[in-house]
């Protein structure tokens, strides 16, 4: 494992450094260095959604809505992803909520469903039993992107993420990585920390029980959002903290997603009031190319790290792999040699950016033992002296400044 400085920072922005985005591999997202610099350093925190689950044959929200009326309300499922407008057939509750439906109000429909078939909003209602049962299938199991996270989620003898998902698979990838983490959902979360303490997969939006004869505390619909973040501000409170100790970097959302504007939200307000709170990323689709759609993040607040979804966002699933693969923290340190011998075969004024980038990123993330070290793998490689050379322009850097 590679150790790393202690007083490795990022530096001003002025500095190239901190705009450099590196691609870890041919076609993947580059991700700015930056922030590989903050996650070798223990200090990213993951929060995943409903995307890094579709691989594993749940549904996204919208998906989520769709099962609900399927099993609930067969009328009105005929509808709702239908562009026909006569919704005269319908009572004026099912064409209420067929709309909001189209317009992505997805907790919304959730709710007025769940008013008009049990006029309650608790556990036992059949809305929240529809929704056990679709994510209580038979033949679930984790993806690769979820054993990949929480390999990434591990700040270095403590693994922490975060996850709006009901779903147990982020703890069953570690089980299968043998990575021992508890479950802590609502209320129960530990208050955020650099410690290692603050470590758990983090349900913010509650967890589904594996015993189906336990009722599980969900938020599903706009009350239970309304009441989690507005009137108790158990998760505000919770990203509010996080956001001041961490990088905060989204993974399975979109721009629309409904926990998405409820977490934005949690955040985006503070941010031009609070100078200390760190910036925050998400990985997101950008198939056809869209600047629009870019600034559209940035204007919320968040730097977006665009990535092709072509193939079922395998360019998104390999850039995690990736960079699991070359984590300072658990990577493996022979893939890291391998990559440094097969780069500096090529003399440095010959190499591609990508590789004099990776290469440059290896050696900056290090701690002058780590080094020595490297140097003299580079020297055994009888490499050219350019190599040797970087490494001592970047051992010769003024030590980077953190946000």
């Amino acid at each position: 494992m590679v150790t790393i400085h202690e007083s490795t920072k990022l530096p001003p922005r002025k500095n190239a450094i901190l705009d450099r985005a590196i691609s870890l591999g041919c076609g993947q997202p580059a991700i700015p260095e930056r922030l590989l610099l903050a996650h070798s350093r223990g200090e990213v925190l993951f929060i995943a959604g409903a995307g890094i689950s579709k691989p594993a044959n749940l549904p996204d929200f919208r998906g989520l809505v769709l099962s609900v009326y399927a099993q609930l309300d067969t009328v009105v499922h005929g509808f709702i992803p239908d562009k026909n407008t006569d919704l005269s057939s319908l009572t004026a509750q099912q064409a209420a909520e067929v709309k909001r439906y189209r317009k992505g109000d997805f907790d919304v429909v959730l709710g007025m469903l769940e008013r008009r078939m049990d006029r309650q909003t608790q556990g036992t209602s059949r809305v929240r039993q529809a929704v056990a049962s679709e994510l209580r299938r038979t033949g679930i199991r984790p993806a690769a992107i979820h054993r990949d996270l929480m390999r990434l989620a591990d700040r270095g003898g403590v693994a922490t993420i975060v996850t709006t998902n009901f779903d147990l698979l982020l703890e069953d990838a570690a089980k299968q990585i043998r990575q021992k983490v508890l479950t802590y959902a609502l209320g129960g979360i530990p208050r955020p920390g650099l410690n290692d303490g603050f470590g758990g997969v983090f349900h913010i939006h509650g967890v589904l029980d594996r015993d189906p004869a336990r009722t599980s505390d969900l938020i599903l619909t706009d009350q239970d959002f309304g009441e989690f973040y507005l009137r108790r501000r158990v998760v505000p409170d919770l990203i509010y903290d996080a956001a001041r100790l961490f990088n905060l970097v989204l993974v399975g959302y979109s721009a629309n997603d409904p926990p998405m504007r409820y977490l934005l939200n949690a955040v985006a307000a503070d941010g031009t009031r609070f100078k200390d709170l760190k910036e925050r990323f998400a990985f997101v689709d950008n198939s056809p190319p869209d600047p629009v759609k870019m600034e559209d993040w940035r204007g919320r607040g968040i730097t977006p790290i665009p990535y092709d979804t072509v193939n079922d966002h395998f360019a998104l699933q390999q850039g995690l792999k990736r960079w699991a693969s070359l984590s300072a923290i658990t990577g493996k340190p022979s893939l890291v040699d391998a990559e440094v011998k097969r780069i500096v075969r090529t003399k440095r004024s010959a190499a591609s950016d990508s590789d004099r980038d990776l290469f440059d990123h290896l050696v900056r993330r290090c701690n002058s033992k780590e080094r020595i070290r490297l140097s003299d793998l580079v020297s055994k490689q009888k490499a050219s002296f350019d190599w040797l050379d970087a490494i001592f322009e970047i051992s010769m850097e003024k030590d980077l400044e953190r946000h």
